[in-house]
């Protein structure tokens, strides 16, 4: 089993890439920075320091234009753009971790065991956890907060 990978340099990830059918495009504009495209996924690297790579957009599917991010909201996984928000279907999510994987193993990144089972997401949204990460005095107020009930008399209420 291998247990360190070797980080390629900008210039052979690019080599690997272009072998390896990953289309690359330039980023307008701006120096050492490619977007790459295949399976209908698109992600960008750009080089690191002297010689290293590193990624700069995350992976996702193409809707129009524009890189989606995936977004797991306990019940269905959604690609969602600053504009749309779609439902992700089983072969977006096995187009996103096949290009996942094979970024990786360009870049010499580690393929970690869970997310090697299936597509992780960036974020996720339960809706019985929304707004739980906010601070206690920025969250929206309970239905009992609201009435003015303390919570020691809600508690009293509900059968055990």
């Amino acid at each position: 089993m291998l247990t360190k990978t070797e980080p390629r340099t900008y210039d052979e990830a690019l080599n690997w890439l272009r072998e390896h059918g990953f289309d690359l495009i330039e980023a307008p504009g701006t120096q050492g920075r490619v977007f790459l495209k295949k399976y209908n996924v698109s992600a960008a690297i750009q080089k690191d320091g002297a010689d290293g790579v590193k990624i700069f957009a995350y992976p996702g599917c193409m809707i129009g234009s524009e890189i989606s991010k995936l977004v797991n909201r306990g019940y269905q996984q959604f690609l969602k753009t600053s504009k749309n928000e779609i439902a992700a279907t089983a072969d977006h999510l096995k187009a996103l971790q096949q290009f996942t994987e094979e970024l990786k193993e360009c870049l010499g990144l580690p393929s970690l065991y869970n997310e090697s089972l299936g597509t992780v997401s960036e974020s996720y949204h339960y809706d019985r956890i929304e707004n739980r990460d906010k601070p206690a005095p920025e969250r929206p107020k309970r239905p009992w907060e609201k009435a003015g009930i303390p919570l020691a008399a809600v508690a009293k209420k509900s059968p055990a």
